[in-house]
């Protein structure tokens, strides 16, 4: 749809005060396009139109909208139709939106809730949200193994609708909830009426541990290609389950923090959501620190060109070729740290694959740099017309671009080696080093070379 224009339309229905024809409307789009409405409309816009959405019509909304959308409407209706909203959504989503408001607030509300709903989302909120804890919805099917398909397909009828269960498998558990088997709805289908449950399930069940983290969660279902997985605690007693359309979500988060971080803008000071829209100090925090570290490691380049001062002065014309030589190495070494980065994030790079691809690396920016220097060099020497200056900045180039690959490429496994995640060592860490080591490399190579030749 065409957001823009129905925003228009949406606007006209409110200022005509038209709410029947107007609630007519909301009703027609799906709850994704609403949120992408609800991104063109005032805030008291968005009130009207969310009062006139149904309770099953909002609860599906507010899955799609923002954190900060969330807790905005829902702090603007009254407690006992907010309470109603956030019952109609699933345990892992009312969490979520519970765990983004003030702890009174979400307090208040808790205690509105229905007393099951309401306990099993407290205990979600006691785990880390980053965590298979936080993220699982708690309500899953269970049944025990000596039922029959007719039993369990009975069951199925019964339980799913009242009590909101998303299928996608059914576990069987014992008397104490332990984790036993896991039974497919295609399996079910398909199988004789009375065939027991212990006949059909799958024993060797791919599972998920209540503190494992969200980057752990996206690799396993990367891996295993699951539409969901059971979650166990310690006792291996089923807590409840993931599905993919989570596990999306985690991994649209995990991706969009690396593109941050690789930036040197920092998710753990500020949520990712304030950085583009919210307040704007909250923005300006959550880029400060690296550019601070990016501002240290600057002067040291700036320290570096001082020591140089005899060499600048004695040959001018090598600084125009500083902002060259920067800008190869350090979009080298920002590929080479992405390809690292990513490789991790996918399993396609492992700290046991250090070496070979820090020495393949190494061979590519090499002959990058070997074809890059040949043609530097060419280029200075019918500008210039000087060879020897063309020749030195050529291989000052292959020699800084080899080493923006091999630093490029090493810092990221250095920082898994310790735990820390590789993507924060991108722009900030690279672009300064980078800096620091090639006019290092240029400044001496002039020095040794044309300098000290001449005299």
């Amino acid at each position: 749809m065409n957001v823009s224009n129905v925003a228009d339309r949406i606007r006209e229905l409110i200022e005509d005060s038209t709410n029947d024809l107007l609630a007519e409307e909301l009703d027609s789009y799906h709850e994704a396009d609403l949120a992408d409405l609800f991104n063109y409309l005032k805030p008291e816009e968005r009130l009207v139109c969310f009062k006139l959405l149904n309770y099953d019509k909002a609860a599906d909304l507010i899955e799609y909208l923002t954190p900060q959308l969330q807790v905005e409407l829902l702090g603007e209706l009254d407690e006992e139709i907010a309470s109603k909203i956030i019952t109609k959504l699933p345990h892992d989503a009312a969490a979520d939106v519970l765990g983004d408001m003030e702890d009174d607030e979400s307090e208040t509300y808790l205690d509105k809730l229905p007393e099951k709903f309401s306990q099993e989302v407290r205990e979600l909120l006691t785990y880390n949200e980053d965590t298979a804890g936080g993220i699982m919805n708690p309500s899953v099917l269970t049944v025990s193994i000596d039922m029959t398909v007719k039993e369990v397909l009975s069951t199925i009828r019964t339980k799913a609708e009242k009590d909101n269960t998303e299928l996608y498998y059914i576990y069987a558990v014992d008397k104490q909830n332990h984790l036993l088997g896991v039974v497919s709805l295609r399996k079910l289908l398909t199988s004789p009426t009375t065939k027991l449950v212990s006949d059909i399930m799958i024993r060797d069940i791919v599972k998920l541990h209540v503190d494992d983290f969200s980057d752990y969660i996206v690799d396993v279902f990367l891996k295993y290609q699951y539409n969901a997985l059971p979650v166990v605690d310690l006792y291996n007693r089923l807590k409840g389950m993931i599905t993919w359309d989570d596990v999306h979500d985690l991994f649209e988060e995990e991706t969009t923090e690396e593109i941050y971080q690789s930036s040197g803008i920092s998710t753990e000071i500020v949520d990712e959501d304030e950085i583009l829209s919210g307040n704007v100090m909250n923005a300006v925090i959550a880029r400060l620190p690296w550019l601070f570290i990016t501002l240290i490691g600057e002067f040291l380049a700036v320290n570096v060109a001082n020591c140089f001062n005899a060499t600048l002065s004695a040959l001018p014309i090598i600084a125009i070729f500083m902002p060259l030589l920067a800008g190869l190495g350090g979009n080298i070494g920002t590929q080479s740290i992405t390809l690292m980065v990513r490789g991790f994030s996918t399993g396609q790079v492992t700290l046991n694959s250090a070496l070979y691809h820090i020495l393949r690396e190494m061979v590519i920016g090499l002959l990058i740099g070997l074809v890059f220097g040949a043609l530097v060099t060419l280029t200075t020497w019918g500008w210039q017309h000087n060879v020897e200056l063309g020749i030195i900045v050529g291989i000052a180039m292959a020699i800084n671009m080899t080493m923006a690959t091999v630093i490029g490429t090493f810092t990221p496994f250095a920082l898994k080696t310790f735990n820390i995640d590789p993507a924060v060592a991108s722009g900030p860490i690279i672009a300064t080093a980078i800096d620091v080591i090639g006019l290092a490399i240029y400044f001496t190579l002039v020095s040794v070379f044309l300098i000290n030749h001449a005299i």
